[in-house]
């Protein structure tokens, strides 16, 4: 079932320690199938791990998640070579398409490499929701800051673009990743950029932002742009706590 209108939620978060399990689907990745408006059925996830190397571990502990989750999970893999015959018709029968953090800088390679970047704007313009955690939050943007190439953050630039965007991730728990992101944006290697801390995620319908979502309490989206004199402001948005009326940042 497509969602409305072309959907992301780009994301800092989506898992959450298992009781059971060594991890569990956290209330985004749940969002994300809300978003989707699949009813009556087991919801379809497809699952991209290109930025960690397609690893086998995590896919068996994404099964898990899905398994309690009560998700029909596919794993769309690139590594040795694509695990299915026919990526594009698997990926536009989903319901979402959840994309894992990792290297950004090498998952843009590979999906240009396999055609995966013209796949998933087809997807995203049907209404399969996009959506991801860090790298597959940066995706979909123009690009963000990321240590795909060493500890030092560095400019990512020649992202997806679906959004016209810069995207910066775990913007709470890194200490580099706020200062980075200002000074890409001051100097104009970014345009106007959207934030997420940890646990927190954003909604945009087409290409504009319509909500911004948490998974946990504090945890807060923002808004980075440069002023017609140079300089380069912060603005928290507010941000609504899923499972809840309660919002965090202004109101």
């Amino acid at each position: 079932m497509p969602a409305s209108a072309p959907t992301i939620l780009a994301t800092s978060g989506g898992y959450r320690p298992g009781r059971r399990t060594r991890l569990e689907f956290d209330l985004l990745v749940h969002h994300a199938v809300e978003l989707s408006g699949v009813s009556a059925r087991a919801p379809r996830i497809a699952h991209l791990g290109t930025a960690g190397g397609d690893q086998r571990w995590f896919a068996a502990e994404l099964n898990e998640a899905a398994s309690l989750a009560g998700f029909t999970l596919s794993h769309v893999n690139l590594f040795p070579m694509p695990s299915l015959e026919d990526v594009h018709g698997h990926l536009l029968d989903q319901d979402v398409i959840w994309v894992n953090g990792g290297s950004v800088a090498n998952l843009l390679v590979l999906w240009r490499l396999h055609g995966l970047d013209i796949i998933l704007g087809e997807a995203w313009r049907a209404g399969v929701v996009l959506a991801g955690v860090s790298a597959g939050s940066i995706c979909w943007h123009v690009g963000g800051a990321t240590d795909s190439f060493g500890p030092d953050l560095r400019p990512v630039t020649d992202a997806l673009g679906l959004l016209p965007y810069g995207n910066g991730v775990h913007y709470d728990s890194e200490v580099a990743r706020r200062p980075t992101i200002h000074r890409l944006v001051g100097e104009g290697t970014l345009p106007l950029t959207y934030c997420t801390d940890d646990g927190a995620g954003l909604v945009y319908s087409g290409t504009e932002l319509v909500d911004c979502v948490s998974e946990r309490a504090g945890a807060c989206c923002y808004r980075v742009e440069r002023l017609p004199d140079g300089r380069v402001t912060e603005t928290v948005l507010p941000t609504r706590v899923l499972g809840g009326s309660r919002r965090t940042g202004p109101a």
